[in-house]
């Protein structure tokens, strides 16, 4: 209790002195608009209305003939859970308490004339202390006349299912919009939920009718496994794409004044050789499919109520799995639901609850280190943030946002109680993470 005391009362403090957010560097360079015209809070991955369109619009809107177009973040957490967690010397993690340098990421972002756009971003991990290739995402965007409405025209090539996505219900874009690699977490996920993340590229073309209809198809395949293990990240997990992964989108976005509703669908099916294994003949088939839906209240002087959800069922065929004894039956399936809501005061500060649930079906090898060989856990995430300052000191070139997370899990990997057989419980990974998140 003393340590939520604390940080709260210094985070307080803080945000006694917030001043309105001006814009990301980049785009901001780019567009000569604060950032509090894209994004929610000013700061972080969350759009507005105006963000959606500059994005689905491939990054081109231009006020300036020339800027730099090179970004960088950087985030920093103190991270306590209830109970301590096991210490990694390699990674110098205490087993509670630590203090680190989450990420640094570089930033080569902008629009290139009418058509072209886009970001490529590099990451270094400071707990695992090496580069990585981050989120990609670029474009080629042209207009048109459909059914005598106007159109926007794109084709998207990026490294993570539903990085390209422009609402904030899809895994990529979803809440919480940062967090550290020690924080625990359940061990089971749908596939979309970031196990290919920068371990597949991915093209599709989309169509934005009438600034309503969204419309989108592609599939993603495997670069190789040397290419993804040069690029920073394991190739191993889940494994290599056979073949080509098949993604489609639709929404439907209905404005009206300040509000924003969208309603859509998303599916996704891969089959996976997993861990490279090829020996079996056979692969891994996970088929995900789901619903979404947002609602946002954007006023101009800054508050924004925002609303999002999201279902994914997945069906999981594990062939290749089954015949390598890594999972008792091949055939299983996975639940996921997950909901957010914030209120930001004045682009100033904000705060979110989030929940989730995730269930599934019974697998004695899948799930053999849980108690009740289950993967079901449900939990509520609790954030207050806000953004210190914007451009005082340099410009658009500064942002910093301070922030408190509190993760409260009911359920962890099958069970509240003696979840993993010796006696822990899933209260036991709550965790108070406190950060700093500094753009320039």
């Amino acid at each position: 209790m003393k340590h939520i005391l604390s940080l709260l009362l210094g985070f307080v403090a803080l945000l006694i002195f917030a001043s309105r957010a001006d814009a990301i560097p980049a785009f901001s360079a780019q567009t000569g608009m604060p950032c509090t015209a894209c994004h929610v809070g000013g700061f972080g991955p969350q759009l507005k209305p105006f963000g959606r369109e500059f994005k689905l619009r491939g990054y081109t809107l231009r006020t300036k003939k020339f800027n730099v177009p090179l970004s960088a973040f950087a985030v920093a957490s103190y991270t306590h859970t209830k109970t301590d967690q096991s210490p990694d010397s390699a990674q110098a993690l205490k087993a509670n308490d630590n203090v680190k340098l989450d990420q640094v990421s570089m930033f080569l972002a902008g629009g290139i004339n009418q058509h072209f756009g886009g970001f490529v971003q590099v990451t270094y991990n400071g707990i695992s202390k090496q580069f990585t290739w981050d989120n990609t995402d670029l474009r080629a965007v042209t207009t048109a006349n459909i059914g005598g409405s106007d159109a926007v025209l794109g084709l998207t090539v990026n490294n993570s299912p539903t990085v390209q996505d422009v609402w904030n219900t899809t895994p990529a874009w979803g809440f919480p919009y940062t967090s550290s690699s020690y924080s625990p977490v359940p061990a089971t996920a749908p596939i979309l939920a970031g196990a290919l993340a920068q371990k597949a590229v991915g093209v599709s073309a989309y169509a934005w009718i009438a600034d309503k209809f969204y419309i989108e198809g592609g599939g993603y395949f495997n670069p190789g496994s040397n290419t993804i293990g040069d690029l920073g990240q394991d190739p191993t997990a889940p494994g290599s794409i056979h073949g080509v992964a098949p993604y489609g989108r639709i929404a439907y976005q209905l404005t009206s004044n300040e509000k924003t509703f969208e309603v859509g669908a998303f599916g996704f099916s891969a089959h996976i050789n997993p861990g490279l294994d090829q020996t079996t003949g056979y692969t891994d088939r996970y088929t995900d499919y789901g619903v979404d839906a947002s609602y946002q209240l954007a006023r101009e002087n800054g508050d924004t109520l925002s609303l999002n959800a999201r279902y994914t069922h997945e069906d999981q065929n594990f062939l290749a799995s089954a015949a390598l004894g890594n999972a008792a039956q091949p055939n299983n399936y996975l639940d996921d639901v997950r909901a957010d809501a914030s209120y930001y005061w004045r682009d100033k500060i904000g705060a979110t609850v989030g929940a989730f649930t995730t269930k599934g079906s019974t697998d004695a090898v899948l799930y053999g280190a849980n108690r009740t060989l289950r993967p079901d856990s449900t939990g509520i995430t609790m954030q207050l943030d806000g953004t210190l300052f914007g451009g005082k000191p340099i410009g658009n070139r500064l942002n910093v946002r301070v922030g408190i997370q509190y993760m409260l899990y009911t359920s962890f990997d099958g069970a509240y109680t003696n979840y993993d057989g010796s006696g822990s419980k899933a209260s036991d990974n709550n965790t108070i993470r406190a950060f700093t998140w500094v753009a320039f």
